[in-house]
C-alpha cells in the first residue's frame, strides 16, 4: 500500500483542487535528520552558548535545514528574530539576548544597522545567528567596518544532500503530512529528482495535492507524472 489515506468509494467526474492546509514541519531537535553534511552545523548549534564567536553565519541551499536549525536555536536559547532596518530597534533587541536574522542574502539589511547589531551583541555578551544561501563575501557589503565584523564571524556551510539523505527527507516531509509512503516509491523519486531539498519539498507538495485532487493513492505512476511535469517546467524556464 502506497500511503495510508483511503480513497473514497466514489470519484467526481472532474478533478477538484483541494483546500490548501498548512502542513507544519516538525522542527524539534529530535526531528532533525543528522547526516555528515549537517554534522558541523548541528554540533555548533548544540554547543551554544559556548560558541567560538558571538556571530555565526549558517549557509546552505534552499531547504537544506537552515530554518530548522534556527528554530532549534530559538528553542534552546530563547532567541528572537530581528530585522536590521532603520526604525526596527534591532541593536537594542540584540542587547537583551540571543537573536536570529534569517535569509540575510534575500531579505536584505541596512549595513549600518547590522553593524550596530553585531557591536551590540559583542558589547553585551549575547549571540547572533544569521542564515543565508550564500557566503557573506557575496553580499556586496560596502561598509568596511561591517565587512570586518563579518570576516570575524564563524561561518558553517551545509553541503549538498546525497541520495540517502534525500530519501530520509522525503519520508519526513510525507510524515509531516501524516502520510507513509512505500520505500520503493521514495527510491524511484530520489533516483530521478534534482539533488536539492527545495526540489524534495516541491515534489512532496505536488504529489500530496495531486493525490487529494484526484482522490487516489500516491503511486509510482503518480510520482512519474509529477517528475515529468517538473522537468517540463524546468525545460520551459
Amino acid at each position: 500500500m502506497a500511503d495510508v489515506r483511503k480513497p473514497p468509494e466514489r470519484r467526481g467526474a472532474a478533478e477538484q483542487l483541494p483546500l490548501v492546509f498548512d502542513h507544519g514541519s516538525a522542527t524539534g531537535r529530535d526531528d532533525l535528520l543528522v547526516s555528515e553534511r549537517l554534522a558541523a552545523a548541528v554540533s555548533l548549534i548544540d554547543s551554544w552558548p559556548a560558541w567560538p564567536a558571538p556571530v555565526v553565519v549558517l549557509t546552505g541551499p534552499a531547504g537544506s535545514g537552515k530554518s530548522h536549525l534556527a528554530e532549534i536555536f530559538r528553542q534552546q536559547s530563547g532567541a528572537v528574530d530581528i530585522d536590521p532596518q532603520p526604525g526596527r530597534d534591532a541593536p537594542a533587541v540584540a542587547a537583551l539576548g540571543p537573536v536570529v536574522f534569517e535569509d540575510a542574502d534575500r531579505q536584505g539589511f541596512d549595513e549600518v544597522e547590522l553593524f550596530h547589531v553585531i557591536n551590540s551583541v559583542k558589547q553585551h555578551g549575547t549571540t547572533l545567528l544569521i542564515t543565508s544561501r550564500s557566503f557573506p563575501p557575496s553580499w556586496n557589503v560596502t561598509l568596511a567596518d561591517l565587512r570586518s565584523r563579518l570576516k570575524a564571524a564563524t561561518v558553517v556551510e551545509i553541503g549538498t544532500p546525497d541520495e540517502d539523505l534525500l530519501g530520509q527527507v522525503i519520508m519526513k516531509l510525507f510524515a509531516d503530512r501524516q502520510l507513509y509512503i512505500d520505500d520503493k516509491i521514495v527510491g524511484y523519486i530520489v533516483q530521478r529528482m534534482e539533488r536539492s531539498f527545495s526540489a524534495a519539498q516541491e515534489i512532496v507538495d505536488r504529489l500530496d495535492k495531486l493525490a487529494l485532487a484526484r482522490r487516489v493513492r500516491i503511486t509510482r505512476n503518480l510520482a512519474a507524472e509529477v517528475l515529468e511535469a517538473l522537468e517540463a517546467a524546468t525545460d520551459e524556464g
